[in-house]
């Protein structure tokens, strides 16, 4: 059990049946009244945000997040399938609870996958990911101009912004949490 005012980011609370992750809170204590702590809560399976306030001394359980590190094999049609690498299971995932997450991802590539009392609902891939780029507008001499970019297709199909400078068949370090282009490779 917690109690609201041990709240911190990144905690993981159940209430009324769902799961969410603290995204935000702030002690308050009014002039007038009782103090209360408001939150800012990420459903963890749905992805919506809703704020909520509690209670200093309210008490709600934990909810405790397995993450495991599996495989990513590959996908067949609306399926993804991925391996556990120590008891060799596999897993299929529906294109829905995979959503966009894996755009970045390769096959055969390490993921994390988010399981709460046997429901996978979540999947974490790695933050930096090193992908060749396989489609893009051509580079010229001396495009280097102030912070310009272009879009690139890279190998997983993703799309994502790059310098002038970066032509095809360059590999380039990606943030899959922003998709964000950090440099070359």
């Amino acid at each position: 059990m917690i109690s609201a005012s041990e709240f911190r980011n990144g905690a993981t609370i159940e209430v009324d049946g769902d799961i969410f992750v603290v995204v935000e809170f702030q002690h308050v204590k009014p002039g007038k009244g009782a103090a209360f702590v408001r939150t800012k809560l990420r459903n963890l399976i749905t992805g919506s945000i809703t704020e909520r306030t509690f209670r200093p001394s309210e008490k709600m359980s934990r909810a405790h997040i397995d993450r495991k590190d599996m495989q990513y094999l590959y996908s067949d049609g609306d399926l993804f399938h991925f391996m556990d690498v120590e008891s060799f299971e596999q897993t299929a995932l529906n294109a829905s609870d995979v959503g966009d997450t894996l755009k970045y991802v390769k096959e055969n590539e390490m993921v994390k996958i988010l399981e709460h009392n046997g429901h996978i609902f979540g999947i974490e891939p790695p933050n930096f990911v090193e992908l060749l780029i396989t489609d893009t507008d051509p580079g010229f001499k001396g495009d280097t101009a102030t912070g310009a970019t272009k879009p690139a297709t890279v190998e997983t199909g993703a799309i994502i912004n790059v310098p002038l400078f970066i032509s095809v068949g360059e590999k380039v370090k990606i943030d899959t949490r922003t998709g964000e282009y950090l440099g070359r490779v």
